[in-house]
């Protein structure tokens, strides 16, 4: 008879390892997934040992279009039904488009749109016929509006956001919820920043904890939400992201930091 799992990837740091963790700790078994080999082993040796569940590391490069057969194959071949299904993998991309390799882009939406998708139509279709299931796909405040210096990641998350709303529609009658997530500033490995600056963040409300976004979303996808803001500053922003014109945001691109580091990458690339 086969076993049902959580599949999450990018479960070794950040927000998917605190999916990873949270859901163990409720008796899931989990599915680890990156491009992380050991890493993945000794999450999975974790979740293990501390909750008593079932774990299955995979690696698997997202950035590969093939993954997302390799990743359904797998675990057909393991007699493994996933009811959960956590699309987290993701790359912050901050830089000017003409400093962004053609190999970037391709690597980029790959990771960011083809491989989510793919997974959905593999893993959807075995909910869609069990008639359960749950599907969260990590979108981000930045879908909500062309931002400047972020074409690329703004655009895949843009391209999450609508691919997530419609699979809803699709999967909803058949009672399998897909969830779409906006978060803000998470305090995860993606922000290069020093223990006092994120310090400072967390104290003003502008970046929040990966483990209360985790548990504050798994109740909502739990309920079957079709879209989740978490935190009370994404919210404003989202809100005025939707109600303010893109040229708004022009005067960003000339802050002298934001200049420095822009104009850094683009000389790389050159």
């Amino acid at each position: 008879m086969a076993q049902s799992y959580a599949l999450i990837t990018g479960a070794t740091s950040g927000m998917g390892y605190e999916f990873a963790r949270q859901l163990a700790s409720a008796h899931h078994n989990i599915v680890v997934v990156s491009n992380q080999r050991e890493r993945n082993i000794e999450v999975a040796n974790e979740l293990t040992e501390r909750y008593g569940i079932e774990t299955l590391p995979l690696y698997a490069d997202l950035t590969d279009s093939g993954s997302a057969e390799q990743i359904y194959d797998c675990c057909r071949s393991h007699n493994i039904e996933v009811d959960i299904l956590i699309s987290n993998a993701g790359m912050l991309h901050f830089a000017y488009l003409n400093a962004t390799s053609c190999d970037d882009i391709e690597r980029f939406v790959t990771l960011h749109c083809t491989v989510p998708m793919k997974l959905c139509r593999l893993f959807a279709a075995d909910m869609v016929a069990r008639r359960r299931g749950y599907i969260v796909i990590m979108s981000s405040m930045t879908a909500w509006i062309p931002y400047p210096t972020m074409s690329l990641y703004g655009s895949t998350k843009a391209c999450l956001k609508s691919f997530a709303q419609s699979l809803w529609y699709e999967c909803h009658q058949a009672g399998v919820g897909v969830t779409c997530v906006f978060p803000g500033a998470v305090d995860t490995p993606l922000y290069d920043l020093s223990p006092k600056r994120r310090k400072v963040l967390h104290r003003f409300g502008l970046m929040m904890r990966a483990e209360t976004v985790v548990r504050r979303t798994l109740r909502r996808v739990f309920r079957k939400r079709r879209i989740y803001i978490p935190g009370w500053f994404t919210k404003v922003a989202v809100f005025f992201c939707k109600i303010m014109p893109a040229h708004a945001l022009l005067p960003i691109m000339q802050i002298p930091a934001i200049r420095r580091i822009l104009d850094s990458k683009q000389q790389q690339q050159a």
